[in-house]
């Protein structure tokens, strides 16, 4: 059985979304993405843009973010993880199914327990990130594209830069760790 062609290499769906971006007047177009968080918009975006690729145009799917909410997504994993240990019945929400049992008591208490590893993580300065990108050549459609952008949020503008810097090899990541504190409720 051959293998499909990657659709995002294909020339009539790299034009369809050329004339997306054309009528959007931009040069990327927004996915509506149900699997990504909702509220935070500007902090993390699902992206279509086209970009060349072993010198060959291709459709590139790309999801950015901001660090600071990278480095959210990492403390959480972090303090998750050290929470799993010390409750090992506990599962988190992503592998639950529909075999899962309810226990609220034991989720709020992992919960408190999250919450007061990550201010300890976060007093000792324990996590630390950096801008990244990664490439997914094996994707679906296109190219997969992953990235961590020390920005404030992610307006249109700063798409804009980051697609013309990427696409035309000016890329530059700023290798720095950094960490961020949580914004307090209170």
């Amino acid at each position: 059985m051959a293998k499909q062609p990657n659709p995002g290499f294909l020339n009539e769906e790299i034009q369809t979304i050329k004339d997306q971006c054309r009528q959007a007047n931009r040069s990327f177009i927004v996915i509506e993405d149900d699997d990504l968080p909702t509220g935070n918009e500007k902090e993390m975006v699902h992206i279509q843009f086209v970009g060349t690729f072993n010198k060959q145009e291709v459709i590139y799917d790309a999801i950015l973010c901001t660090l600071q909410l990278h480095y959210a997504s990492a403390i959480y994993e972090a303090a998750e993880q050290e929470a799993i240990h010390h409750f090992p019945l506990y599962v988190p929400i992503e592998n639950r199914d529909e075999t899962y049992i309810e226990n609220e008591s034991l989720d709020e208490e992992v919960e408190v327990m999250i919450l007061e590893i990550i201010d300890e993580l976060e007093e000792n300065d324990e996590i630390k990130v950096s801008e990244y990108i990664e490439i997914d050549e094996d994707f679906e459609f296109g190219i997969g594209l992953e990235a961590a952008l020390y920005v404030p949020s992610l307006e249109d503008e700063t798409i804009e830069k980051f697609i013309s810097d990427f696409n035309g090899g000016t890329l530059s990541l700023d290798p720095s760790r950094f960490s961020f504190r949580s914004e307090d409720p209170e």
